[in-house]
C-alpha cells in the first residue's frame, strides 16, 4: 500500500502521515462496527484522520476500497480515497436506475396495462374470441404494494373487466409482454441467480414479483413429509417435495431447486419438529402465470373463460402482430412512479429495478433501432442522462439496472456526483424518500440502532460476495448535509475480523458523529 492513500485532499491540506499512523494505530473491530469509543470529533482535521484511519486499516490490505465524501451544500471534498478508480457497485447500481426513471418520468407517472379483445362485449356480457392482456412494464400488482395482501395484487384488473361488463370470454386469455424486446434476465445474471427471487424472471406482464413464496412447516412426527404453503395459491407451479421432518435439534435446512426453462420445483432438506422456514421460487414464463391466476381470480368474480391461456412475446409478435384494430376494452394503472422507485430501492428489488430500466429503453424505440434489445436502449438513455450529469461516460459502466451483474463498474466520484445532482433535482424529494434510512426500513432497517446515524442517514446498500457498498446522505452533529459513497470490494471476513458492512458503516458513523464544522 502506498502511503500517500493515508494523505487525504480536504481541499486545503493534508493529514500528516504521523497523525494517519497513531489512529491507525488504536484501530479495532469495535471502531470498525461504528461504536463510539473516543471523544466526539470537533475538528475537521481529527475527521479526516479517523476517516483515513478506517480506509486504510490493515484488515483492507488486500481489499479494494474506494471513498468519496463531499459537504453537500458547499461541494466541498471532505475526504476521498481511490475515488476515480472503477469499483463493482452490487446495489448502489439501483441509483442510477431510480434517478434516470424520476427524471425522465417524473413521479406522478403511471404504467398503463391494457385489455384488448376485437370487439366490445355484447349486450350479454360475452367477448367472442380471445383477450389480450398487454403488459407495459407495471410490477405494482404484488402484495408488497398491497400491505402483504395476496389476495389484493389483480384486484384492479378485477374491477376494470367487472366495469367493461365482461361476462364471459369465448377464447384465452392471451398474457403479451411484448412490449419489451429484452431476455427474462438482466446482462451478466448468473444461471445460478435465476434460481433465486432476486434473479426472478423479467416480463413486461409481472405479477407477485414473478416468484412463488412458500412456507416450509415441519410435519407432525418425525419422517412426516414437510407441508408446503403457497402463497398466493397456484397451480403454475409443481413441487415435488422430498423434504422431511427430523427431531428437534435436527438439522433445519430446506433448499428449493427449479431447472431452468421448467415449473417444477424439488425441495430438499429437513426441519425439526415445530419449526417452520419460508423462501420464494422463481417460475418460467411470468405472462403466462399472470393469465393463468387472473383466469382464476375472474372465475372466482363468476367471469368464465372457455379456453386454456396462452402466452406471447415480441418475437411471437414480429410474426403475429396485434390486430391494429383490436380494441382496449379495459386497462388498470399502475401505482405512480415515485411509489414504484421506492419499491425498488427499500427492499432492493432487483426486477423491478431491470424494468425501470427497460421502461426508460422503451422509450427510446424508434423504427431505425429494430435490432437492439430494451435493454441497450435503457443503457443508451442511461449514458445519456449522466453525461447531463457531468458523468464521464469511462467512470461508469453498467449493462442493466439492478447490481445483480458481475460486470457493473462506477467510481464513487460518478455516485457522489449523481447524489449532489439529485439533491437539486425537481424529483429530489422523490428520490430521497425512495431510499432507506437508518435503522428504520427497507434493507438499513437493522443496521444503525443506537448511533448518531438511526433515523438520520438515508442511502442505498449493496451487497455480493467480496462486495459491500453504501451510498447516500448523512446529517452530521454539526448539523451539515453529507453526501458520500463507500465502495469496498475484494474483501473477505472471518470470524475475529470485521465484515465489509461493519467497516463501512463504522466510517458512515463517523459522519454523523462529527460535530465541527466541514469548513
Amino acid at each position: 500500500m502506498a502511503w500517500k492513500s493515508a494523505f487525504t485532499i480536504t481541499g486545503r491540506r493534508a493529514i500528516p502521515l504521523a497523525v494517519a499512523l497513531i489512529v491507525l494505530g488504536g484501530f479495532s473491530a469495535a471502531a470498525a462496527a461504528g461504536a463510539t469509543t473516543n471523544a466526539p470529533l470537533r475538528t475537521l482535521s481529527e475527521l479526516v484522520a479517523k476517516l483515513s484511519s478506517q480506509a486504510t486499516q490493515p484488515h483492507l490490505r488486500q481489499a479494494a476500497l474506494g471513498v468519496k465524501i463531499v459537504a453537500l451544500d458547499s461541494g466541498r471534498v471532505i475526504f476521498e480515497h481511490e475515488p476515480f478508480a472503477l469499483r463493482k457497485p452490487a446495489s448502489n447500481n439501483k441509483l442510477f436506475t431510480g434517478a434516470l426513471a424520476l427524471d425522465r418520468f417524473g413521479s406522478d407517472f403511471r404504467i398503463r396495462t391494457s385489455v384488448f379483445a376485437a370487439g366490445l362485449p355484447d349486450a350479454d356480457g360475452v367477448v367472442a374470441g380471445d383477450v389480450v392482456i398487454y403488459g407495459r412494464g407495471d410490477f405494482s400488482m404484488a402484495a408488497r404494494f398491497n400491505d402483504g395482501d395476496y389476495s389484493k395484487a389483480l384486484v384492479p384488473m378485477l374491477d376494470a373487466f367487472a366495469k367493461a361488463g365482461v361476462k364471459r370470454i369465448t377464447g384465452a386469455l392471451i398474457g403479451d409482454d411484448s412490449f419489451f424486446r429484452t431476455p427474462p434476465y438482466g446482462s451478466s445474471w448468473t444461471t445460478d441467480d435465476l434460481q433465486y427471487y432476486y434473479g426472478a424472471g423479467v416480463s413486461a406482464l409481472t405479477l407477485q414479483d414473478n416468484v412463488i413464496d412458500l412456507v416450509a412447516k415441519a410435519g407432525a412426527n418425525v419422517g412426516d413429509p414437510l407441508v408446503l404453503t403457497l402463497k398466493p395459491e397456484t397451480s403454475f407451479l409443481s413441487f415435488s417435495n422430498r423434504a422431511v421432518t427430523v427431531a428437534k435439534g435436527g438439522k433445519s435446512a430446506v433448499e428449493l431447486y427449479r431447472p431452468l426453462g421448467q415449473n417444477i420445483v424439488y425441495v430438499h432438506g429437513s426441519l425439526p419438529v415445530g419449526t417452520s422456514t419460508s423462501d420464494a421460487a422463481t417460475l418460467s414464463n411470468p405472462a403466462l402465470f399472470f393469465v393463468t391466476q387472473l383466469k382464476a381470480a375472474l372465475a372466482a368474480r363468476g367471469i368464465t373463460v372457455d379456453q386454456a391461456p396462452r402466452s406471447m412475446g415480441s418475437l411471437d409478435r414480429d410474426v403475429a402482430p396485434l390486430n391494429p384494430n383490436w380494441k382496449e376494452i379495459a386497462f388498470m394503472m399502475s401505482k405512480p412512479m415515485g411509489e414504484l422507485v421506492k419499491g425498488m430501492m427499500k427492499p432492493s428489488q432487483n426486477l423491478y429495478a431491470q424494468l425501470l430500466l427497460l421502461q426508460a429503453g422503451r422509450r427510446r424505440l424508434r423504427e431505425d433501432s429494430p435490432l437492439l434489445t430494451t435493454e441497450n436502449l435503457g443503457g443508451q438513455d442511461l449514458r445519456a442522462f449522466l453525461a447531463g450529469v457531468g458523468i464521464k461516460s469511462t467512470d461508469i459502466h453498467l449493462e442493466e439496472g439492478s447490481g445483480l451483474s458481475r460486470t457493473a463498474l462506477v467510481t464513487p466520484d460518478a455516485v457522489v456526483a449523481l447524489l449532489r445532482h439529485m439533491a437539486t433535482h425537481p424529483q429530489s424529494k422523490a428520490f430521497i424518500d425512495a431510499l432507506p434510512v437508518g435503522g428504520v426500513d427497507g434493507t438499513l432497517r437493522s443496521r444503525f440502532k443506537g448511533t448518531a446515524a438511526e433515523r438520520n442517514l438515508t442511502a442505498k446498500t449493496g451487497s455480493l460476495s467480496y462486495v459491500a457498498s453504501l451510498s447516500g446522505y448523512v446529517t452530521t452533529a454539526g448539523k451539515e448535509r453529507v453526501a458520500f459513497s463507500l465502495l469496498l470490494n475484494n474483501y473477505s471476513s472471518w470470524p475475529g475480523k470485521p465484515s465489509g458492512r461493519e467497516i463501512i458503516d463504522g466510517m458512515a458513523v463517523t459522519l454523523a458523529e462529527y460535530a465541527g464544522k466541514l469548513e
